[in-house]
């Protein structure tokens, strides 16, 4: 039997995403052409074992449930374990902002207990790397720790991680403090808000923050045990983008073009799976040019794509020209119309002759369904 479960937490602020949360979670928002957010993060799991997950919601999950499902594409819809979704009762709104995720995990003290494994993951959604748990697990064992997470040292001239939680670890990787990154710092190590533990010590955590009612967050539960639990840091070396921005988010998905990124995350022998859909190849016109694209299935080209993320089903009509964009499922491009530094949701319409430009810094959002 495996000895890891795991539970993935979608509350999360999406104060800087409003563009693209308006109608969905972090989770379930397209990034890379034809996966989700959410994707990495339950594969991480499946190929690392794990075959008990549970996503805790936070409202505005229609899409997300549409996008998952049962976990049929993870192998997750089996009569053993499986995959479980929880949700709060109340509005998202009511239990994420004011009442914190802490309701939440109080909801699913019966799932928790009655699970077999030993030992649990809790993770949010909007980290995204190709990650193995069980080295992480086998070290959580070796050492003894209570608590272990995950955490990658870096540079801050990448400036990605404004706001990401940061851990202060000393020589015997023992966690000494937890703070935020406000980029002031030359190195640090960001937290991928990623903790194993055991099961029973996680509910005697909820519990106990029940039961006093000093904490919103499940998260602030394991930041107030440092100095009374052995809290330990294990590192990650490989590839980490943070979807908690718009230029978080554009720049994850322009890093996907990059060869070395594409062979980490796409082309191990850890793949990152998704939901399938049958679609055509994609057609090329004759006086077509595509330059460092990632171009889904079903799209048709006709007209210029440079460094650019295209979902299923894209029209680039003649003329039209497409650059350093990311343009989610269904968008049509009228004839010579010119996108540059853009993101544009799903079903968006754009008129011919049209100019939109962006900046690598600020790139501008175009609403789903929008017709410009």
């Amino acid at each position: 039997m495996n000895e890891l479960m795991g539970i993935i937490n979608l509350s999360a602020s999406t104060e800087k995403l409003k563009s693209l949360t308006e109608i969905r979670t972090i989770g379930s928002i397209p990034i890379g052409g034809r996966y989700r957010v959410i994707d990495f993060i339950l594969s991480n799991m499946v190929n690392s074992g794990m075959s008990n997950i549970a996503i805790c919601t936070q409202g505005k999950a229609r899409s997300l449930y549409d996008h998952v499902g049962s976990g049929k594409y993870w192998d997750l819809d089996r009569k053993k374990d499986g995959l479980y979704y929880f949700h709060p009762e109340a509005s998202s709104i009511d239990i994420v902002q004011k009442k914190g995720d802490i309701e939440i995990f109080n909801s699913m003290l019966g799932f928790i207990k009655g699970s077999k494994q030993e030992y649990v993951l809790l993770t949010r959604s909007y980290m995204v790397c190709n990650v193995d748990f069980l080295p992480m697990l086998e070290y959580h064992k070796e050492t003894g720790a209570d608590i272990t997470v995950l955490y990658k040292r870096m540079n801050n001239h990448v400036r990605r991680f404004i706001d990401c939680d940061t851990v202060n670890i000393d020589e015997n990787d023992s966690i000494i403090s937890i703070g935020k990154n406000l980029g002031k710092k030359k190195f640090y190590n960001v937290s991928l808000e990623m903790y194993i533990m055991k099961r029973e010590l996680l509910v005697e955590l909820i519990e106990e923050s029940i039961h006093l009612g000093d904490v919103d967050f499940l998260k602030q539960a394991i930041f107030k045990q440092i100095g009374e639990l052995d809290i330990k840091g294990f590192a990650f070396e490989g590839y980490l983008a943070c979807i908690n921005s718009i230029q978080n988010y554009y720049k994850a998905n322009m890093d996907m073009l990059l060869p070395e990124v594409q062979e980490e995350l796409f082309h191990s022998d850890a793949l990152i799976y998704t939901k399938i859909k049958d679609e055509p190849s994609t057609f090329y016109a004759d006086d077509s040019y595509t330059s460092n694209a990632l171009v889904s299935s079903g799209c048709i080209i006709e007209g210029v794509v440079e460094n650019s993320v295209l979902s299923r089903g894209v029209h680039v009509k003649k003329g039209a020209i497409v650059r350093n964009s990311v343009i989610m499922q269904n968008c049509e491009i009228g004839e010579t119309a010119n996108i540059n530094y853009m993101i544009l949701d799903k079903n968006v319409d754009v008129s011919e002759k049209r100019v939109f430009n962006g900046d690598v810094e600020h790139p501008f959002v175009i609403a789903k369904n929008s017709k410009v």
